[in-house]
This record gives structure tokens, sequence and C-alpha cells, in this order.
């Protein structure tokens, strides 16, 4: 039987890798998270952990001898236990476009790019921690309120000196608002409701009324019928039923809740009696949801942070593959920290100037760069969209621009105006400038990306004392996060 999770214990997560020193360069980032960490140098090590211990989360290495990362991923998801034990890759960049397919294939929930960022890293192993966690504390929940409904329909089925025992213990969940009794006279048609039934229905027991019609006014119009064929059973010889259904509350509140019920019989086997208990599973049902969203969501953000990866590492060029590394590595590092920044904000958004920051925080240190502008809550779409745009504009002018030089400065301002929002961009005191005769890849990457996705203006201006350039793009467009390429004209230029 499976070890219960409180709030407050440690859960196991399990690092593999066969390299001693990641290892502990993962141990030291993780150690923030207060949990249990426990290290395997080999796949073979993990899965024997496995057989014994439970794990919250497992982050393995792709590129490992003997027993690689795919095969492992493969080993233990053909395990019962850990078909739905959460597994994130470690060096995902490093592969090609068909193993990042095959790992999530294999049961990969997600890939964390080499170099590790800690934050971007600790954030993601704290996400599966914490739904590992709550998913144990629902599985005991669930647990409990089954043994409890069991136990009431048991003491429903015996006598009435039974019934009354059973009437004290219902008090302490009455007391809690969460369950209610009753009792249906099946003779004279005569019904009893206590306090909980009432407090479960939102209705006064001055003024409310019970009979078949008011009761079944309260309840849902598509659980009508199912419970009014469960009654029916009763006269047919069935003794007991349980069924889950929804009440509409006079203030228009749904409820769920789990229904269970006995009948007595006389000698002659009629039905003289029915009583019940109902039970609120309002919050249960929630918890599932909640639960369900963030399944859906963990795999969204995932698949769409590989989309991303995957038109980088494509569209990238480079002289030589030492620039083509330090090209995608700074465009999937520029994409990692807006990544941290919708984290934090459970993906509601990013302040611009917090985006503008994480951006242009390596260039500040000589006092070159000034920054203006009102603060604004951009979409993660649009958030994404930027962080790539700036990252583009701002390792050009380390390069070739205003902050290739000691003498250079750099203005970045921007401002609301009717829900159009408008960043200009402007270099100055650094190298001559020319214009380019034909748009490198950084600078269509900004145009195709501003325009394409966002629907917005990217206009480039170069100035033979510095560039300006001036990005437009509506705020008030719904745009979804994109599913697909973000440079879409860029791979024809």
């Amino acid at each position: 039987m499976r070890d219960q999770v409180t709030d407050h214990q440690k859960v196991n997560i399990l690092l593999v890798d066969d390299q001693p020193a990641k290892l502990l360069a993962y141990e030291v980032i993780l150690k923030q998270l207060n949990e249990n960490l426990v290290v395997a140098t080999s796949g073979r090590e993990a899965l024997e952990y496995l057989l014994r211990n439970e794990v919250a989360v497992i982050l393995v290495d792709v590129c490992m001898p003997e027993l690689d990362g795919f095969e492992l991923a493969a080993m233990i998801r053909d395990h019962p236990r850990f078909q739905k034990t959460a597994m994130i890759f470690i060096s995902a960049i490093q592969v090609s476009d068909i193993d990042r397919l095959r790992g999530y294939e294999m049961g990969a929930v997600d890939y964390v790019p080499v170099p590790v960022i800690p934050e971007v890293l600790r954030a993601k192993i704290k996400v599966f921690t914490e739904l590992y966690r709550k998913t144990r504390q629902l599985e005991r929940f669930n647990a409990e309120l089954e043994d409890r409904v069991r136990a009431r329909t048991a003491e429903l089925e015996e006598s009435h000196a039974r019934l009354l025992e059973s009437e004290q213990r219902r008090s302490l969940a009455i007391a809690a608002g969460r369950m209610g009794s009753w009792d249906w006279d099946w003779a004279n048609g005569d019904w009893m409701w206590d306090e909980g039934q009432y407090r479960i229905f939102g209705v006064d027991p001055k003024s409310f009324a019970v009979s078949p019609a008011s009761v079944q006014a309260r309840l849902h119009p598509d659980d009508i019928e199912e419970l009014r064929k469960a009654m029916a059973q009763f006269a047919k010889g069935v003794t007991s039923y349980e069924a889950e259904f929804r009440i509409i509350r006079p203030d228009g509140e749904i409820r769920w809740c789990v229904g269970t019920a006995a009948a007595t019989v006389d000698k002659g086997g009629r039905v003289v009696r029915v009583s019940g208990v109902t039970i609120d599973i309002t919050e249960r049902k929630h918890a599932e949801e909640r639960q369900n969203l963030l399944a859906r969501e963990v795999d969204h953000r995932a698949k769409n942070a590989l989309a991303l990866a995957q038109s980088i590492v494509r569209l990238t060029r480079g002289e030589n593959v030492k620039a083509y590394v330090q090209s995608v590595e700074g465009r999937i590092n520029a994409l990692a920290r807006v990544h941290t920044i919708l984290s934090l904000s459970s993906w509601q958004g990013a302040k611009i100037g917090k985006l503008v920051d994480e951006e242009l925080a390596p260039y500040a240190t000589g006092g070159q760069i000034t920054l203006s502008g009102p603060e604004v809550q951009l979409q993660p779409a649009t958030a994404q969209t930027l962080a790539l745009a700036l990252h583009e504009l701002v390792t050009n002018s380390a390069k070739y621009g205003a902050l290739s030089a000691l003498s250079g400065r750099l203005a970045l301002k921007w401002a609301v105006d009717d829900d159009l929002l408008t960043l200009a961009w402007q270099e100055a005191g650094g190298p001559l400038v020319q214009e380019p005769i034909s748009k490198g890849f950084g600078t269509r990457s900004v145009i195709a990306s501003i325009e394409s996705q966002l629907g917005g203006q990217a206009e480039f201006n170069w100035r033979p004392e510095g560039l300006i350039c001036r990005l437009s793009v509506p705020l008030s467009r719904h745009l979804s996060e994109p599913e697909h390429d973000p440079h879409p004209s860029a791979a024809h230029g």
C-alpha cells in the first residue's frame, strides 16, 4: 500500500546521471526545495531504487552508457506503479528532433536545456513535486470518503436501533456542513430532513416544505431522470443505491453530492421506509478538475516550449559551428528567462519592466543603457515574442552597434496609447552605421515575429549615428500561444 504524503512530508526526487559532478550540481541547485534528493549513477541503479521506493519526480540525463535516458524511461513506463511518474530529461537541446519526439513518447513530461538555469530547474521540479503531493492527498481524501459512504450504507441497512446510533455519528459531519440525512415514509409520503440536509441544499427549514416536487425543483435537470429511476427500483425489490448528482441552490450555485439510500421492508418484503445520506463532494470535484487542468497545462507548456526551441535550432545561422552554438544558446537562454518570469505568475502574463531588465541585464553594467516607460502586463505569447525580439536587438548591438563601444549609448522607451504598445530602440555614439544591403537573420526574425505572431509592426532606421528601431504591438488582441514556427517568414529570407 502506498505511503500517504502530508503537506509537510518530504518526497523523493531521483537524480539519474553517470557523471558525479553533474549529480552534485543538481543536488546543490535543488537543495532549496527541501525535498529528499536521491542520486543514481546508472539506469539500472535507478530502477533498483524505484522498485523499493515511491518517487515524485525523476530527473534523468538523456545520454548515459549501458542504459540511456530513453531506454530507462521506456522501462519505467512499462511498470504499472510508475506510469504517471513525472520524468524530466536533461540535455534535450543536444539531441535530434526525432529523439525529442521519442522522449515524449517514452513518457517525458519536460526537457531542461543545457546549460541548466538553476531557477528554471527548481521551478519545474517544484511544480511536479507539488502535483505529486496533491495527488497523493486527493487519493487519501477519496479513500476516506469512500470508507465513510460504505460505512453509512451498511448502517442504514441495519435495524432501527442501529439507525439511531448512526445518527450520533453523522452529527460530526453535519457540524462541518458537508453531510446530511433524510428519511422518507414510503406509505404516507412524509419526509424528514436533518439540519445538514437543509444546509447542503441551501434552503431555510422554516420556509422550505420538503416534498418530491420541491426536492426535484432543486435537482440539476440532467440528473433528475437517473435519480427517479433509482428510486423506482425500491418497488422492484432493490434495497439500496448510491449515486452522484448535482443540486442547484436558490442562489444559483451548483453543488456536487453523492447520495446513498437504503430501504426498510416489512415481513412481507414491502418497502415501508427509505433512509438516506447526502454528502457534499463539491470540493473534491473541483480538486479533480484542477488536477486535470494542471496536467493538461503542463503538457501544453512543454509542447509549446519544444516547438519554440525546435524553430530556433532549425532557423539559426552561423559562420561556423562555434558561432552557431553561441547563437542558439543565446536564443534558448532568452526563451528560458521569459519562461521563468511567466512561471512565477502561473503563466498569467509578464510585466514589461521585468522582461526588459532580464534581457538587457548582461549589457547594463557600464551605464550605457537607459530605460523608461510605464508598467504594462503582457500576455504570455506577447512576452515570449518580445523577449526573443529584444534578444536579437541587444545581441546585434553588442556585436556591431552602440553597445560594442564604450562610448555607445542605448535608450529604450515604451508607451501605451489606445491599447497599442510602442517600443522605441535608439542607439548612438557607437561605430558608424551603414544600412545593410540585405537584412540579416536577426532583423528578419524580429520583423517576422512582431508582424506575423503579434499582428504588430517593426520599423528599422539605419542612421549613420546609430540604429533606431520602432516596435508596435497591439495589446487588446486575444492571442493564443504559438504552437508553430515563431519566425514563419525568416526561413525564406
